[in-house]
């Protein structure tokens, strides 16, 4: 069976039209040792400008997600990442994009976070404390509380 689309802002109009393409996304969840995970802020100028989120881009035509993981993270906010691990998949309809977005677990980096394209960073926990969250953002929190049986609200909003 198929996961239902996720809607953002469903009452603004899908630039593109119905049969617009879906974009593959990468998108890296870096967990440290305590369990904190990282969510960067939208840069100013993008859409969704000062959202917050997990940090990742487009996948380019011949790229893997994990190439294209690697290539983002190392971009975005200057680290190497080690092992990759599949987590998630899950398909939002932005009204600027059709994405679907790859979720992947990272555990292992090296170098220091360095935002490159002047967005802020957050070691969270749940309930996370920054707001706003992009819509794509909150099925992952879900998925964390369901796996650390946290019972609370995930995000505040």
């Amino acid at each position: 069976m198929t996961k239902p689309l996720l809607v953002a802002d469903g009452d603004r109009p899908r630039e593109g039209g119905p049969d617009r393409k879906e974009v593959e996304v990468a998108v890296g969840v870096l967990i440290r040792a305590d369990g904190a995970f990282l969510l960067t802020s939208r840069p100013p100028g993008k859409v969704y400008a000062g959202y917050w989120e997990f940090p990742g881009g487009k996948v380019e035509a011949g790229e893997t997600v994990e190439q294209a993981l690697r290539r983002e993270l190392q971009e975005e906010i200057g680290i190497t990442i080690g092992a990759v691990e599949p987590w998630h998949v899950e398909r939002v309809d932005y009204p600027h994009a059709l994405v679907r977005l790859n979720f992947c677990k990272v555990c292992q980096w090296s170098g220091e976070l360095h935002m490159h394209e002047g967005q802020e960073f957050a070691w969270q926990q749940l309930p996370v404390s920054v707001q706003p969250v992009l819509p794509g953002t909150i099925p992952v929190l879900e998925w964390f509380a369901q796996e650390r049986e946290f019972a609370g609200a995930t995000h505040a909003g």
